[in-house]
């Protein structure tokens, strides 16, 4: 193995070692310090810490132009402890480990990337820390480091094969309370009102807004109902999870949600949520695979192939405020959120060169950006809309 690969196999196991799930604050700080540490080393310069409601999240800004955006994370999915049954480790083929694939391969990746710089002129880093649950804190900071960017580069996985992630679909989330009322369930359960008959009758009604020609997916997920085994319910609750390819499929299923109306006299439905993410259209990326694939041709790279997803990530925001957006440009391997979670050690150089390359030739020839006015109206409205 090279020795600067295994450099980033060594920093890679470092920040897998240092664990950050989303909803452990304290966790994510520990983390936040392991990357900006890294990220010290290679750029030079120690970044901002954002710490908001308890989430931190780094920034590091190079004075010049033109801006790029380069996006990542650093919080997982995974629990403290996760590390007991899932340890650390890499062989001379794979590197696995929670959260080593989404995506703190993608941060060495980066940090990598841009130490092979002439200079960091114009480059702007923004490592979140609350991504996975939604990104509450920092779609703020990301929002506005977009729009002040010709191009955002997301260092999330790749897809299969390495495919760069030139879609994503649009993201809602709902929470659907049914209150009704409660009484014994053998003494007079009619003087009730059964919360769980209603909540049945309100999951079918929201999956029916699934369209699969579309590729519209309404899909109820965690359900809550009942206190006791003798007591007709009287609360209940389930998520939904909304996976839209345009934003119009997102504000139908949107109307559609808050027109949901009780079928049982006497119960009550409130509905909470709306739309996270705007999905990431294909022609937000056109440009940018294009200068990708002509890059991984010049450096004698595999040709690049790109996919559409159903799972979001912050490059959906980015995208959202009409700046040109590019994902899947970290790790090459499979298994996020799962036990298999790995990244194949071989791509982990090929992929470094890809984005330095890909960052030069923006520099070498920046392009206009498209004019964010209409995508940032429809996410404005969908915003207000869900509140």
């Amino acid at each position: 193995m090279p020795e600067p690969v295994e450099t980033m196999v060594a920093e890679i196991l470092r920040l897998v070692r240092c664990e950050s799930p989303s909803d452990d604050l304290a966790a994510v700080a520990r983390s936040a310090d392991a990357v900006a540490e890294l990220g010290t080393t290679h750029l030079g310069a120690a970044p901002e810490r954002i710490v908001i409601d308890g989430r931190t999240h780094l920034r590091w800004r190079f004075p010049g132009g033109p801006r790029i955006l380069v996006l990542g994370h650093h919080d997982t999915v995974w629990p403290v402890g996760s590390l007991e049954e899932l340890p650390a480790c890499a062989d001379d083929e794979t590197l696995a480990g929670p959260g080593c694939f989404d995506m703190k391969a993608g941060l060495v990746i980066a940090f990598h990337a841009l130490a092979q710089l002439t200079d960091l002129a114009g480059i702007t880093v923004l490592v979140t820390g609350d991504e996975e649950p939604g990104s509450t804190t920092s779609r703020a900071l990301i929002e506005d480091e977009a729009r002040a960017s010709v191009a955002a580069l997301v260092l999330e996985a790749a897809g299969p094969e390495g495919a760069l992630k030139i879609a994503r679909k649009g993201v809602s989330r709902y929470e659907i309370a049914v209150h009704g009322r409660a009484s014994h369930a053998g003494l007079d359960p009619e003087q009730g009102v059964n919360a769980t008959l209603e909540l049945a009758h309100q999951v079918q009604a929201v999956a029916l807004l699934g369209d699969a020609e579309a590729g519209t997916t309404v899909t109820p997920t965690r359900t809550t109902s009942g206190t006791t085994t003798n007591t007709v319910p009287a609360q209940a609750s389930f998520s939904v999870d909304v996976r839209a390819l345009s934003a119009a499929e997102q504000e139908r299923v949107h109307a559609g949600m808050l027109a949901l109306t009780p079928r049982i006299h006497g119960a009550r439905v409130v509905v909470d949520g709306g739309i996270n993410r705007s999905p990431l259209a294909a022609d937000s990326s056109a440009e940018l695979f294009r200068r990708a694939q002509r890059v991984a041709d010049r450096l004698a790279l595999p040709p690049l192939t790109g996919i559409s997803v159903g799972g979001a990530s912050d490059g959906n925001f980015t995208a959202g405020v009409g700046t040109p957006t590019l994902d899947g440009l970290g790790a090459v391997g499979a298994g996020a959120h799962a036990a298999h979670e790995h990244v194949l050690i071989a791509e982990l150089e090929p992929r470094t060169r890809l984005l330095a390359g890909l960052i030069e030739d923006i520099r070498s020839a920046p392009f206009d950006r498209p004019d964010p006015t209409a995508s940032a109206k429809t996410a404005s409205a969908s915003i207000t809309a869900s509140a």
